[in-house]
């Protein structure tokens, strides 16, 4: 394979065929940029009305969007005698092309890797293979790198736990990733940083496809498919099986090809700035947000109403978090979320109690590790309790917004119907155009100056790009002109 300098310069490619008609709007989960606010579930739609908003105005033409693309024309459907021929079934890739390789596992073996790749050509599929839900934390457990002219090479980090030289093999070489946020924190912990990347997950988002996962972006762009089953095993175990390690190395093998095809259909569809600008935003990815008192994640927290009771699952949930790292855990595998809930409702403040509490076999056998937090919690003066909530740092939930502001109720309604109508006319998912949290907030509390610059600046110091700045700006500005309260 040829490489491309220019990430999106467009290889000659066989034409691919128009997407089905029947596939164009259905939706896709939300891509969750990094410097972006996540979604709430209740803005994860691209529904144009939403039930808690006002009726507005109506709202510009998304089509006079300042260099925005032109959309891709359906196909037409058969009629009349028009026979149907059913698409033959795609061939399922079982075995990488060139065998499976052995693991790397000493330090001689990784510096073979790393020779291999430099001198490869073309760009770098890398993918890495955690234990979520196994083990405490998010490290990487195998990593999975390909190179044209160097083959696939499989790294076990555990065992080779700084790939300082694989990242130096491949400096200035563009990445290709699926589902990058989901890999760059893992890699980095072992020394892996890009500077460049193309992300095929956020990349058949921006192209409208209807599934992004990686098989079936494979199977959209190739004809051809990956199995799956091996997804969401424990990759900590040692030594892995023959078959896991098939899956995996089968993870990196097309990426390269996906991403050829996939830059085409985004530079045919007008789209390869917008994709350019999210996969350069990509590179300074650090992790998400760290979250403030991670303990409020405990599911049916809020069934305990009072200070007490939420100090006494604070400290329960971090006696779970010291055990389950320790142990190298996953926290819900030490004491589910459930058992927390109910200790904190007995507030146990002995062995007896702690037992009578729940039948947990953790919390029997280390019932004086649940009693001790009960205990912290109860000793806690009034002042040191935390608030049953935490106060909202962004803008009310919308459903709200009519009663306290109806004139930025109705600008909501204006402004969601118009960028709705731009992102289905463009087979985009709504909540990669903007961000729904941006939205809101642009629109609770808009800059000084309503004019379409002044948004365009308010909207790029919320973190949107500039293709996404230039897109919404003018239809903010328009609803923040013209929409009247109902």
């Amino acid at each position: 394979m040829t490489y491309l300098t220019d990430p999106f310069a467009v290889p000659e490619l066989p034409a691919q065929p128009e997407r089905p008609a029947s596939r164009e709007h259905e939706p896709a989960t939300p891509h969750r940029a990094p410097e972006q606010a996540a979604p709430e579930a209740a803005e994860a739609t691209s529904a144009p009305s939403a039930p808690d908003s006002p009726s507005a105005p109506d709202a510009p033409s998304v089509l006079s969007v300042p260099n925005a693309p032109t959309a891709p024309t359906a196909p037409s459907v058969p009629t009349g005698d028009d026979i149907e021929v059913e698409a033959p079934a795609p061939v399922v890739l079982t075995q990488p092309a060139d065998g499976l390789p052995d693991v790397v596992t000493e330090e001689t073996g990784l510096l073979e890797a790393a020779a291999a790749l430099r001198s490869g050509t073309g760009p770098f599929a890398v993918d890495a293979e955690r234990a979520s839900g196994y083990r405490y934390g998010q490290r990487a457990y195998l990593v999975q790198v390909r190179r044209e002219g160097a083959g696939t090479w499989l790294i076990d980090p555990v065992a080779c736990p700084d790939l300082g030289p694989i990242d130096e093999a491949v400096a200035g070489v563009e990445w290709i990733l699926h589902a990058a946020t989901q890999d760059l924190g893992c890699l980095r912990e072992v020394g892996l940083t890009p500077s460049a990347l193309f992300d095929t997950e956020l990349g058949a988002r921006l192209a409208g496809l209807p599934r992004v996962g990686l098989a079936a972006v494979v199977e959209h762009y190739l004809g051809v498919s990956l199995a799956k089953e091996h997804s969401a095993v424990d990759w900590s175990t040692r030594p892995l099986p023959e078959d896991w390690l098939r899956y995996a190395a089968l993870d990196v093998e097309l990426l390269a090809d996906v991403r050829d095809a996939m830059a085409a259909d985004l530079e045919q569809q007008g789209k390869a700035e917008w994709a350019r600008q999210e996969f350069d935003a990509l590179t300074s990815f650090t992790g998400h947000p760290v979250r403030v008192d991670p303990w409020r994640r405990v599911s049916g927290l809020r069934r305990l109403r009072t200070p007490r009771m939420a100090a006494i699952v604070r400290e329960l949930w971090y006696a779970r978090d010291d055990l389950a790292r320790a142990r190298d855990i996953s926290p819900g595998r030490v004491v589910p979320d459930a058992v927390l809930v109910a200790l904190a409702t007995a507030a146990p403040t002995d062995v007896r109690a702690a037992h009578e509490a729940t039948t947990h076999r953790v919390v029997r056998r280390h019932p004086e590790v649940w009693v001790e937090a009960v205990r912290r919690a109860l000793d806690l003066p009034e002042s040191r309790l935390p608030a049953t909530s935490l106060p909202n740092q962004g803008p009310p939930p919308p459903k709200s917004w009519a009663d306290r502001d109806p004139l930025a109720a109705a600008r909501l309604a204006m402004a969601r119907e118009a960028l709705g109508a731009f992102a289905e006319q463009h087979r985009l998912p709504l909540e990669n155009l903007l961000s729904p949290d941006t939205l809101r907030r642009v629109v609770w509390t808009p800059p000084q100056h309503l004019d379409e610059s002044s948004v365009h600046d308010e909207l790029r110091e919320l973190g949107a790009r500039p293709w996404q700045a230039d897109i919404a700006a003018p239809v903010l500005a328009h609803a923040f002109a013209t929409a009247r309260p109902v």
